[in-house]
């Protein structure tokens, strides 16, 4: 047989034949794959760990400088704020979650695991599969919205190229909720990133690094070129107060703090994902600073281009797309399509980070035989862009869209409840090399589940549950206390589990997983080298003596 080809058997250990698709399932499963990992499961190793303080750094800058990032004022505005206080709302909102974020990465920088590992400490090797998959659904849903902005970014890259695109004819029916000018651009964006699907995570920070320069370049383009152009200063934007004032203000200021953390909230409950390729944990303490100040900044981007757009346009432009499709001379279309293309990267990056690696992460640990993070990729990004047709839900499932942007009510609770496992239950000691056993510690019980956990996840979500209905269906009216005990949402999610969980536990200790010391990765592999060492010394004499 010529060396690098697979043999696949063709009988068992037996003797018997191995039938076509026992065969076929035999040559689908991951290289070095197990019943219940895979290299990408594993600890990460010393030779991966390659993310330093810079990389997490642009990491925020890519989530942040995007044309969502940009919108992020509008919505604040809308609900009776003024620019000023939604600067404010967003820079509060986003330093909390920062904080969440950097005290959860701190378990995969330390331990070299991700949240499917780490879910498993916290709530039973068998039922932390249910977290695993609501976060999965997350991840696919927003892949799949996040894939038509990236959409947007390339037909105003195609408008910059050639104007008469503009005006291409639409072959495809009104029910579709798409027309071919946009199918077209869905398209080219959809095929361009799927090649970055298949690098490797702990070699793709290059794009974060890459975005880290060019976006904000973007931004302050933008805005000085609004500024230079446009008589801001006196736009009725920048003196439009608060349209609500007094409690009610207090009511809509917490409603949107909410929903500023509730957009982080999955990379809240991942973010061990990405931070366990992180040379060593205080590498990844620049994300509490730089994920509130890049998000304030590039808000402010898009108050000052909103106020100029009135200026210049006639129409306040919240979207930084629609925007640059204004400038149409050859100059200004060849600026166009450097800011599109700009933001085409920086969507791409922020789909990939936030949405597609933590999926994938989820199928890896659901199907490890068969799955690792490269295959989840695939499969999410088909199924998040064309099976669930966003386009569709944008404009027609708007119930389903405010459900889907409810999900921190799910997401906070187990948030809050890996957070009060780690630092208060088990006082930060895991073991982990047990998280892989199916029958170890952390399986709880016969049934792999961790009652506690489940006790505190429902104590967590169901009281939010009356003041969330109204958000998917307006024609549902409950008590306005229950509203805003919703607009609460995490805070009351993300403590009341957090602390429910630690009273449960200091009762009723689950004692066989509480340590003396931590088992981290790195023991293991040094204990396992040193024994290599050692019976390697012991053939070598046995060799001598004879």
């Amino acid at each position: 047989m010529g060396q690098g080809k697979e043999i696949v058997a063709v009988a068992d250990e037996y003797g018997n034949p191995i039938g076509f698709w026992q065969r076929m399932a035999k040559r689908l499963e991951v290289n070095g794959s197990s019943g219940h990992s895979n290299k990408d499961l594993d600890p990460v190793p010393p030779e991966m760990r390659t993310w330093n303080w810079w990389h997490y750094i642009s990491y925020w800058i890519s989530d942040n400088f995007t044309p969502s990032g940009w919108r992020k004022a509008a919505s604040l505005m809308q609900i009776g704020m003024s620019w000023r206080v939604a600067l404010l709302n967003v820079a509060v909102s986003e330093v909390l979650i920062a904080a969440v974020i950097t005290i959860n990465g701190y378990v995969g920088a330390k331990y070299n695991i991700g949240f499917t590992l780490q879910s498993r400490a916290s709530f039973g090797y068998y039922f932390s599969i249910l977290m695993i998959c609501m976060r999965m659904i997350v991840g696919t849903f927003w892949y799949g919205i996040s894939t038509y902005t990236g959409a947007e970014c390339v037909r105003s890259m195609i408008y910059a190229l050639s104007p008469r695109f503009r005006n291409v004819q639409n072959t495809l029916p009104a029910s579709s909720h798409i027309n071919t000018q946009f199918m077209i651009s869905y398209f080219v964006y959809f095929v361009s990133i799927l090649p970055l699907h298949y690098v490797p995570i702990h070699r793709i920070r290059f794009l974060f690094t890459l975005k880290a320069i060019l976006t904000p370049i973007i931004g302050f383009g933008i805005m000085g070129w609004t500024i230079a152009n446009a008589s801001v200063g006196t736009e009725s934007l920048w003196s439009q107060g608060n349209t609500v004032h007094g409690t009610a203000l207090a009511w809509v200021f917490m409603n949107g703090v909410y929903s500023n953390m509730g957009g982080w909230a999955t990379l809240a409950v991942n973010a061990p994902d990405f931070t366990r390729y992180a040379i060593s944990p205080k590498h990844t303490y620049t994300m509490a600073i730089a994920l509130p100040f890049t998000a304030t900044l590039i808000t402010f981007f898009g108050v000052v281009g909103a106020a100029g757009s009135k200026v210049l346009f006639g129409q306040i432009l919240w979207d930084p797309l629609l925007f640059i499709d204004n400038w149409t001379s050859p100059g200004g279309r060849a600026a166009a399509f450097f800011c599109a293309l700009g933001f085409y990267i920086a969507q791409a990056c922020a789909n990939i980070s936030a949405n597609s690696i933590s999926a994938a992460n989820d199928l890896n640990c659901m199907f490890p035989r068969y799955i690792n993070i490269r295959r989840g990729q695939f499969i999410i990004a088909f199924i998040g862009a064309w099976a669930l047709t966003p386009w569709n839900i944008l404009t027609s499932a708007s119930s389903f869209l405010a459900f889907m942007s409810g999900y921190s009510v799910w997401l906070a609770p187990i948030c809050g409840i890996m957070i009060s496992d780690f630092y208060f239950v088990h006082n930060r000691k895991y073991d982990v090399w047990e998280l892989y056993k199916p029958h170890g510690i952390y399986r709880y019980n016969k049934w792999g589940v961790n009652w506690r956990s489940v006790v505190a996840f429902f104590i967590g979500w169901v009281p939010l549950l009356p003041g969330f209905l109204p958000n998917v269906n307006s024609s549902i009216h409950v008590a306005k206390g229950m509203v805003h005990l919703y607009y609460l949402g995490y805070f009351y999610g993300f403590g009341a589990a957090a602390l429910s969980y630690y009273i449960i536990c200091y009762f009723w200790p689950a004692r066989e997983t509480m340590l003396d010391v931590p088992v981290y990765c790195d023991d293991v592999l040094k204990a396992r080298e040193v024994e290599e060492n050692s019976c390697g010394e012991i053939d070598s004499l046995e060799k001598k003596a004879e």
